[in-house]
């Protein structure tokens, strides 16, 4: 390959500072492998599980991270027919048009370093050409990153997930990078009311401006539930989106929605939850989401539609960048809960 050395965050033991080190590439790209140069990344909740090993010990480290990126295609592997070098892309973890490829094989200081499909966390990465999806060349490179998870995951948890109707009252709990947009999708979905509810009052301020009706502040609302049933009704919301991965809130959230509605949990949670699950053997549903099922192909150039057309606006939703050596303190950022979404500029 043209590009033999790059510059990476490795995670090389859980629960500890990522290392921005250099690293190797393989010599040759495999069938179904993409090289991109990666422009800039956005930070997922996905990642801070996998620093935390929140599914359990983790038996491929030291590995390469990240999910949602814009980027373009240096060079192309074996059977790759879907994008060509020179194309602007957005890299994704959700699988989409082309090879599932064997995920490449770095090294880092002589020893093999693990990767997935797509790790975004680089300056130069190896790519499976089913986790990129072409777009305009001239489309904001800082944006399109949201596009990779944030955006899509968004509007399919409304679309696919909650499968939200005209006229349904929506409750959202958490509105980060992922909740802003669950706002601003039910409200083009025609969901009436729209309720968001957080701990930070910039957040909440956003979502008004995305389409909330209602905005409820947890650290100062002692019974969040009993407000939202004023607002709703006594049995309450049709559809409780969760985005925060936090028991108490997972558990807060099942028990308020209506006996016929849908809780969906975006969040992942690191503990257990309690939960009465009687109402699930008559109509409630609770459903976990998978990135709202989202199909890159299809959703990402309808969503650039939307954008251009005035009728989405990610303005704002982007709250701090970082460069890709400061990527602890933007980690730091993301565990505050403070950010919407955090970009690091991997480019520079």
């Amino acid at each position: 390959m043209k590009i033999k050395k790059t510059k990476a965050a490795i995670l090389a033991k859980s629960r500890e500072p990522l290392i921005v080190d250099e690293i190797e590439l393989p010599e040759a790209l495999n069938v179904g492998q993409v090289l991109v140069k990666v422009f800039y990344t956005t930070i997922c909740g996905a990642q801070l599980n996998e620093i935390a090993a929140a599914k359990g010990p983790d038996k491929f480290l030291p590995h390469l991270l990240g999910h949602e990126a814009s980027g373009t295609v240096i060079e192309i592997g074996p059977g790759v027919s879907n994008v060509k070098p020179g194309d602007t892309v957005v890299l994704h973890w959700r699988p989409s048009l082309g090879i599932q490829c064997t995920p490449p094989s770095y090294k880092w200081r002589g020893e093999k370093l693990n990767a997935g499909w797509v790790t975004t966390f680089n300056e130069y990465a190896v790519i499976s050409e089913n986790r990129m999806t072409p777009i305009p060349g001239d489309y904001d490179r800082k944006v399109a990153p949201l596009l990779g998870c944030a955006v899509t995951t968004a509007a399919g948890v409304i679309n696919n997930d909650a499968k939200v109707k005209i006229g349904e009252s929506v409750a959202i709990f958490g509105v980060g990078g992922v909740g802003l947009n669950v706002v601003q999708f039910a409200y083009l979905a025609g969901a009436n009311p729209i309720i968001a509810i957080d701990l930070v009052e910039a957040k909440l301020a956003m979502a008004k401006t995305r389409g909330a009706t209602h905005t409820l502040n947890a650290s100062n609302i002692k019974d969040i539930p009993a407000i939202v049933r004023e607002i709703v009704g006594a049995k309450g919301p049709d559809k409780v989106i969760e985005t925060t991965g936090v028991k108490q809130v997972i558990e807060q959230a099942y028990d308020l929605t209506h006996p016929d509605g849908t809780c969906v949990l975006v969040g992942v949670p690191n503990e257990k939850v309690t939960i009465y699950t009687l109402p699930i053997h008559f109509n409630k549903v609770l459903t976990g989401s998978h990135g709202g099922d989202a199909a890159p192909h299809i959703d990402i150039p309808r969503l650039i539609s939307l954008t251009k057309a005035g009728r989405l606006s990610l303005d704002g939703i982007i709250t701090h960048e970082f460069p890709l050596d400061e990527i602890n303190q933007a980690l730091d950022v993301v565990r505050s809960g403070a950010a919407g979404r955090v970009l690091l500029n991997v480019a520079d």
